[in-house]
């Protein structure tokens, strides 16, 4: 379309204006078309991968339609680009398409008069639950359930139960279950919908609920639940408070949301990036969003060169060490790294205790012990033949054996150190990693061939 639009520009004609004013309105209706064939998600994946200005020429084709549904599907950061983009009429229309659920969800990001004036149109209940959820941590079960759900009387009889789930005039997104509360509100079990369709209409929901199932507190940590739903292979499950009494659900959609959001900031986290970013954010916005750990990392490069600087002499008398430097760097900011990757996995499955922590230590020492005597080898037999030198082969043989068992520790250390101090364990660990690990093999190789070599 923009190919077509150009060669329209270019070729003179005593109606120009008009014919391009026909050739775009043109083109808008084509991509309406489009985008009203597709899912909610894909539209929210395609304006992910658009630059701003295409991006909004497409969100003014869906606002009036689907705005708010595609808002909630987006990534954060583009969710916030959008709502910084919209006037306060095109950003009052989309939160009309929201209910209550969605609107405590993206709270956050919305600016507090409009959500104040959404709030006002909303019924008491809604209201009422709104201000309720937005009472709670982000991190938590609370923060994530919603209030649909459908709720029958553990009196009822089958019959009622699904005279009462066909009352809805659309049922509640991944209900696979009913909730039997006793008239206090208080669950006392659940009914899946395979039972109700397959026992007997005359029987009470008591005799057939069940009531072993999965529940949570709206204080749990969303961590947690969403390893209970991989666990268990739940689809959806209770939520009640202190007292027992039913206050909303929790999805399966939701918690998939919340492991994927959770995934990408541990993996942009560990590269050094503070969280999650628009890929055709602005240029300042961008800058600032990694600059912190870049400057983080000078400050560790102009360490590792002053541990350098120590050894000058000895790396000008042996030229050698030089082009051996590298090796070591690089296979001990590797071993660092993969022992980190696998203990902020184990701390964010909660497999980390005080009990098995000294089990952990002993057997990341014994792997890398054995992979630095493996790959020690393998460079002294490198150096030795390039260079001749048994000493020298010793000296790197023996520096892998030792950097490697340092790079493991400190892969150990760091991710454990920052969540004791409560801080997130993938926070630029990765940086940290490899700036240690680089130090110390360094300083490793550098001492032994002053100690041997000279």
């Amino acid at each position: 379309q923009k190919l077509v639009g150009k060669s329209t520009h270019r070729q003179q004609s005593t109606n120009q204006d008009l014919v391009e004013s026909l050739v775009h309105r043109q083109h808008l209706a084509e991509l309406k078309n489009l985008l009203e064939q597709l899912h909610t998600g894909d539209i929210a994946y395609i304006l992910e991968a658009l630059p701003f200005t295409d991006r909004m020429t497409l969100w003014q084709l869906i606002k009036q339609e689907r705005g708010g549904d595609v808002l909630l599907e987006v990534s954060e950061p583009v969710r916030e680009n959008l709502i910084d983009a919209l006037s306060p009429e095109d950003l009052m229309t989309t939160l009309n398409q929201m209910d209550a659920d969605d609107l405590a969800y993206i709270a956050d990001e919305i600016p507090e008069e409009a959500l104040h004036a959404r709030q006002e149109t909303l019924t008491t209940d809604d209201q009422n639950w709104l201000r309720s959820a937005l009472t709670y941590e982000e991190d938590t079960v609370g923060f994530l359930m919603s209030n649909e759900m459908v709720v029958v009387y553990e009196t009822d009889t089958l019959e009622l139960a699904a005279k009462t789930l066909r009352s809805f005039a659309e049922l509640p997104i991944h209900n696979d279950q009913l909730f039997a509360v006793d008239r206090r509100g208080l669950l006392k079990g659940v009914l899946s919908l395979q039972t109700l369709l397959l026992k007997e209409p005359a029987l009470p929901v008591q005799k057939v609920m069940s009531t072993d199932f999965v529940k949570f507190s709206p204080y749990d940590d969303a961590s947690d639940a969403s390893q209970a739903f991989e666990r268990y292979d739940l689809v959806s499950a209770p939520v009640v408070n202190e007292r027992g009494k039913l206050i909303g659900r929790l999805t399966v959609d939701v918690v998939m949301d919340y492991i994927r959001e959770e995934t990408t900031e541990d993996v942009l986290s560990m590269a050094g990036v503070s969280g999650e970013e628009d890929l055709f954010a602005p240029i300042l916005k961008s800058m600032q969003n990694r600059g912190l750990w870049l400057i983080v990392n000078l400050f560790a490069a102009i360490m590792i060169s002053r541990i350098i600087g120590l050894f000058e002499g000895t790396i000008t008398h042996i030229i050698a060490l030089a082009a051996l430097m590298p090796i070591v760097a690089n296979i001990g900011g590797n071993t660092g790294n993969q022992t980190g990757a696998l203990i902020i996995r184990a701390i964010t499955l909660g497999q980390i205790n005080s009990k098995n922590t000294f089990y952990l230590v002993r057997k990341e020492l014994c792997v890398s012990a054995l992979n630095g005597a493996v790959i020690g080898i393998i460079v002294g037999l490198f150096a030795y033949i390039v260079y001749q030198s048994l000493a020298l082969a010793c000296v790197i043989a023996l520096s892998m054996l030792l950097t490697l068992t340092v790079a493991a520790l400190v892969g150990l250390a760091v991710p454990i150190v920052l969540e004791k101090i409560g801080r997130d364990p993938a926070l630029g660990s990765s940086i940290i990693t490899t700036a240690m690990a680089d130090s110390f093999g360094f300083f490793i190789f550098l001492g032994l061939a002053s100690l041997f070599l000279v």
